[in-house]
């Protein structure tokens, strides 16, 4: 009878734990969001950046420079400079010049192809996570 009542007992206690540590109806959200030039450029002033589509891209990346990426379509192009303050707007940068290429890269979506002056220039999406 004694044994009998304490199974019951640890049973009990094991449903209110289990129901207690659910976090059932509970949503986790986890977001990525990308950084803006005054961040970038206050952790390197001399960053070569621009953007395009809200998001700052940046150029000078040791392990993007080694990748081997082939230009897919043009997307855009740098249409103003800003090379004051730290207040950018789409298709703006800091070093290219006006009317640099914009290319998306077919094999990876987080970089972009810059074409300048000849130059070709492998640009990562700055994002924190």
């Amino acid at each position: 009878m004694m044994i009998q009542r304490l199974f019951y007992v640890l049973i009990t206690l094991n449903l209110f734990t289990i129901t207690g540590c659910s976090n059932n109806g509970e949503t986790t959200k986890v977001t990525i969001d990308s950084i803006d030039a005054e961040e970038v450029l206050t952790l390197d002033p001399d960053a070569d950046i621009f953007q395009y589509d809200g998001v700052i891209y940046k150029t000078d990346i040791d392990w993007v420079e080694e990748l081997t990426l082939t230009k897919d379509v043009q997307i855009g192009k740098i249409k103003s400079r800003n090379d004051a303050n730290t207040v950018f707007k789409d298709e703006m940068s800091n070093k290219l010049p006006i009317g640099a290429k914009i290319y998306s890269a077919k094999d990876r979506g987080d970089i972009l192809i810059v074409e300048s002056n000849g130059e070709i220039l492998k640009y990562l999406a700055i994002v924190e996570g």
